[in-house]
């Protein structure tokens, strides 16, 4: 004999931590996720450029919350 399932009554809710962006500081968007999180704008940069450096197929940019834009970081030329 099979034995009939259950069903809750109500399903669990799942909740992301950190949808959205901040409204300050300088995050880091790797690849599209945000990692990191810098106060100043040239700590962010240097941050980001040493990650682009150590892995340059990795997509990063830093977004500045206040402004609402992002900039891409690209490789120096050599």
């Amino acid at each position: 004999m099979r034995q009939q399932r259950t069903q809750m009554s109500t399903p669990a809710t799942i909740s992301k931590a950190g949808v959205g962006l901040p409204t300050n500081g300088y995050p880091l968007i790797v690849d599209g996720q945000r990692k990191t999180e810098f106060e100043t704008r040239d700590r962010a940069l240097k941050s980001a450029r040493e990650l682009k450096a150590r892995f340059p197929n990795l997509q990063v940019k830093v977004f500045d919350a206040e402004n609402k834009q992002s900039e891409t970081i690209e490789l120096a030329a050599a």
